[in-house]
């Protein structure tokens, strides 16, 4: 079975998370949650879904699938059942080095990769949960990945609103102690709450930090340092304070996460199977954390194949693990309703594959490239 297309869908889709809206990268207010798609066609007439790393990245990704990642890919073979995914993972890695170890063209093979794992289980009539752990989980606990909202007020109102969906974990994605004195005051003391402040602090800075939040009883920070592949400074930082330190959404392949380990950098490791090269890296790293005692909580802030891969490792892991959701409603979700859990809870999908399909008329109405 040969690949005979790889289309890269850019889509923007408006949504509403219950609050005020942040800006991005630019300063503009980000009214739409973008994503790229992929699908991905095989001489066999099956079509397999995938989805690449992401936001502001989204546009130099859909350029390496078209510019790098197309012409190597297309008309290989892999397989009758789709086995060949692993080698042909590894030889694109290989053939990529020189455009870097951890970026956009990273991003381009895992969507594919994430793509060809939908047509294997397609072939083979199992869910990819069921091809990567007869004995995978049925239902997982998510947390909700709360988007910057900045303020107290915007904070204590979409915890609330998220804990009467159900929720029963919460992320912040703040900087302030005064947004996390409010997310806990919401949630008492017994609902598990993170804070990821997307590499803000320097490590003195990081520290000060961690001090003030000790009282609110943090189950992980995440990503306190800037740059996110300090390790050094990481590893001085889970020294100095008591709070479990995670990271891993910034690692590019499975040594990244071998070295982020071996430097004592992590009490919870977090990498991203649409950002590190696809299912098949990731699931190579999670077995290198397992050896080595780490604990996984895999990063999946999407709504697309990205977000179902993410609940699909889930289920086959070793260790029990938490689900990310990204808490936001879309105005219309490609992947259909299905994306979204229900009380706090996400079932492993049971269907061929990834269990999902793109809806072709969504991606079409919202397409910008």
């Amino acid at each position: 079975m040969k690949i005979t297309s790889i289309e890269p869908i850019l889509v923007a889709i408006p949504y509403d998370h219950g609050g005020p809206k942040a800006a991005d990268l630019t300063g503009k207010v980000r009214n739409t949650l973008d994503a790229l798609y992929v699908k991905v066609e095989t001489d066999a007439g099956i079509t397999g879904w995938g989805e690449a790393f992401g936001f502001g990245a989204c546009a130099l990704t859909h350029a390496a699938y078209e510019r790098f990642l197309n012409p190597m890919a297309i008309g290989r073979d892999i397989g009758a059942d789709a086995s060949g995914i692993e080698a042909l993972n590894a030889d694109l890695l290989r053939r990529s080095c020189n455009a870097g170890r951890n970026g956009p063209v990273i991003y381009a093979i895992a969507g594919l990769d994430v793509a060809l794992w939908d047509i294997r289980g397609k072939v083979l009539g199992k869910p990819v949960h069921k091809l990567l752990n007869p004995a995978s989980r049925d239902t997982m606990p998510v947390y909700a990945s709360l988007l910057r909202l900045n303020t107290p007020e915007a904070v204590a109102k979409v915890t609330r609103a998220a804990l009467d969906r159900g929720y029963r974990h919460i992320k912040l994605h703040e900087r302030t102690v005064e947004c996390v004195a409010a997310a806990r005051e919401v949630c008492g003391p017994d609902i598990p709450l993170m804070l990821d402040t997307n590499c803000q602090w320097t490590p003195d800075e990081a520290l000060a930090m961690a001090k003030k939040l000790a009282p609110f009883d943090l189950a992980w920070l995440e990503e306190p340092v800037n740059p996110p592949d300090d390790y050094a400074s990481l590893a001085w930082l889970r020294r100095e304070q008591d709070i479990p330190i995670a990271a891993g959404e910034n690692l590019g392949n499975r040594f990244d996460c071998a070295h982020a380990i071996e430097a004592g950098a992590l009490d919870v490791m977090q990498p991203d199977a649409i950002k590190m090269g696809g299912i098949t890296e990731m699931w190579k790293a999670l077995e290198h954390a397992y050896a080595k005692g780490v604990r996984v909580e895999p990063h999946s802030p999407f709504h697309g194949p990205g977000w179902i891969a993410g609940v699909h490792i889930v289920s086959a892991m070793q260790q029990d693990a938490l689900c990310e959701f990204y808490y936001a409603d879309l105005e219309a979700a490609p992947c259909g309703d299905m994306i979204y859990p229900q009380n706090g809870m996400m079932p492993a999908p049971q269907g061929p594959g990834l269990g999902i399909d793109g809806d072709e008329d969504i991606l079409a109405r919202y397409r910008i490239i």
